[in-house]
């Protein structure tokens, strides 16, 4: 990771990350449990001013852009993924308003406001049996206009860091077809949160799911116009930064374990047989691929005069480091051995979060599908267009 490190300000964010790395380390196994939260880690992420990374220094945060951001959430997930993982929605969130401004100038001002003094937020569009609102589907949760309000029903899935949320951004349907994002304060009467999530990956996101019985919150609690879109979605890179942070930490330990591990039929550490050095081998080329592609990827996406135009190496780079991510953890385990599956082991824990990273956005057989239709439509073109071709 330090051969990505470029200015003495990124180097000093990321040596006080790795500050905090052992007791976050320490703190790890309790997240296995159903209901666990990183309390601690959220907090000591805050007392440095985490929350506020990628806030506009005009609104009191630090200004730093998506390099810094993506190098961040390598390193904070390095040392706990779920911790990783649950704190880069909230700047990612920031991060793409930051890059668009494309909130309303009244609800961003108030509302950078309580991120400056400490609000977390997060967005909730996610809803159970409603289908992807990646895929287009339309919120079953609505809102209805009452005279000075808007009274909002509904329940939301995979609402991550639900816990310490300050501000919850639910998205809600409006006249049928219309859709309108919400700022929902967590101590609005009518919110609660029903501790739903039991997943054996990343419990300790504690993405439970948000429900919401006639919530009443002022007209003005619109975080956006209708139909506005940030131009480009490069903050999602936070996603598999997570991942390949994960993987590092399994390959760390993996390495470890074998230049340690000397066992009695062998005399010597296992790092020194054939196998396990092109097993270790193999770990090193993936991650150093996946990251050289990551990073690529951001500095094409910051230099970028159409970042509109980058959403395809966007998805491809999320798919391909995750899965290089997994396939890392993958040769960590056989390095290891059977003592990977023990749950006094941390190299169980890397193997079931990394598969995690299947399931956040975008997609795998969406990227897939749409990468498919453009070769098709190519060819066919081709083909139309010189039939001698035939």
């Amino acid at each position: 990771m330090d051969t990505f490190i470029k200015t003495p300000q990124q180097q000093e964010l990321i040596n006080q990350i790795h500050a905090l790395a052992p007791a976050f380390q320490k703190r790890e196994p309790e997240l296995d449990a159903i209901g666990s939260f990183p309390y601690e880690n959220i907090n000591e992420l805050k007392q440095l001013g985490y929350h506020t990374l990628t806030l506009p220094k005009e609104m009191g945060g630090q200004g730093f852009g998506l390099y810094e951001y993506i190098l961040a959430q390598e390193a904070i997930s390095q040392a706990s993924g779920a911790t990783g993982l649950s704190i880069g929605w909230h700047a990612g969130i920031i991060l793409e308003y930051a890059e668009n401004r494309h909130w309303h100038q009244d609800s961003a001002a108030w509302l950078t406001e309580e991120i400056r003094k400490g609000a977390l937020i997060n967005t909730a569009a996610t809803e159970n049996n409603a289908g992807s609102p990646a895929r287009g589907a339309l919120p079953r949760t609505f809102a209805v206009k009452d005279g000075d309000e808007w009274v909002i029903n509904g329940e939301k899935t995979y609402t991550s860091m639900a816990p310490v949320l300050d501000f919850i951004f639910v998205t809600a349907t409006v006249d049928e077809e219309q859709i309108e994002t919400f700022i929902i304060p967590r101590k609005t009467e009518g919110v609660s949160i029903d501790e739903t999530w039991d997943m054996l990956a990343m419990r300790g996101t504690a993405s439970h799911t948000l429900v919401m019985r006639d919530v009443r919150v002022p007209s003005s609690f619109i975080l956006k116009p209708s139909g506005a879109k940030a131009a480009g979605k490069g903050w999602l890179l936070h996603i598999p930064a997570c991942y390949i942070g994960m993987a590092a930490a399994a390959r760390t330990q993996a390495i470890e374990f074998a230049v340690s591990y000397e066992p009695a039929s062998l005399g010597k550490p296992i790092s020194e047989t054939p196998n396990i050095r092109q097993l270790i081998g193999e770990m090193e080329l993936e991650l150093t691929t996946a990251r050289h592609l990551l990073y690529g990827t951001v500095e094409r996406y910051l230099q970028a005069s159409d970042r509109a135009a980058m959403d395809e190496a966007l998805n491809v780079t999320k798919i391909a480091v995750t899965q290089a991510a997994m396939g890392i953890v993958d040769k960590a385990m056989k390095i290891v051995g059977s003592r990977a599956l023990s749950e006094a082991n941390p190299m169980h824990r890397h193997y079931l979060n990394i598969r995690a990273g299947l399931y956040n956005p975008p997609m795998e057989d969406m990227v897939k599908a749409q990468l498919a239709n453009q070769a098709i439509q190519s060819i066919s073109q081709e083909k139309q267009e010189n039939p001698a071709n035939k």
